[in-house]
């Protein structure tokens, strides 16, 4: 595996968004994305019994390793050239404890704020 495949919410027009707009700065081209709606369902379940595919960003990096919410966009931002300050600034020690909690935040309210739209293959 070449590149690290990002998992994301394509009904949250939040989540499409903010794909469009990270997708349009990896000039590296590191990054797959993926929606969750196209997950095959027995994928989903395995992952779903670690946690909910809805409820956070996943990724699953070049060397097989599972991220989820804050530390999916930490790394996407370290991956990307005009990012990587911001990537930077999120592996400060403290960094973690706002940005975890923030990530959720924003996550659990992302369909109360800006609504649902509809997906098709």
């Amino acid at each position: 595996m070449d590149k690290h495949i990002v998992f994301y919410d394509a009904e949250c027009p939040l989540c499409r968004t903010v794909k469009a707009i990270l997708q349009k700065l990896d000039w590296l081209d590191r990054i797959n994305w993926h929606p969750v709606q196209e997950v095959n369902e027995a994928t989903r379940e395995r992952i779903n019994r670690y946690k909910n595919m809805y409820d956070e960003i996943y990724m699953y990096t070049k060397d097989k390793k599972i991220l989820t919410g804050y530390y999916t966009i930490r790394k996407i931002l370290s991956l990307l050239p005009v990012t990587i300050p911001l990537a930077v600034l999120m592996h400060l020690p403290f960094a973690k404890n706002i940005g975890d909690p923030a990530y959720r935040f924003i996550s659990k309210r992302r369909y109360q704020w800006f609504g649902r739209v509809p997906y098709s293959w």
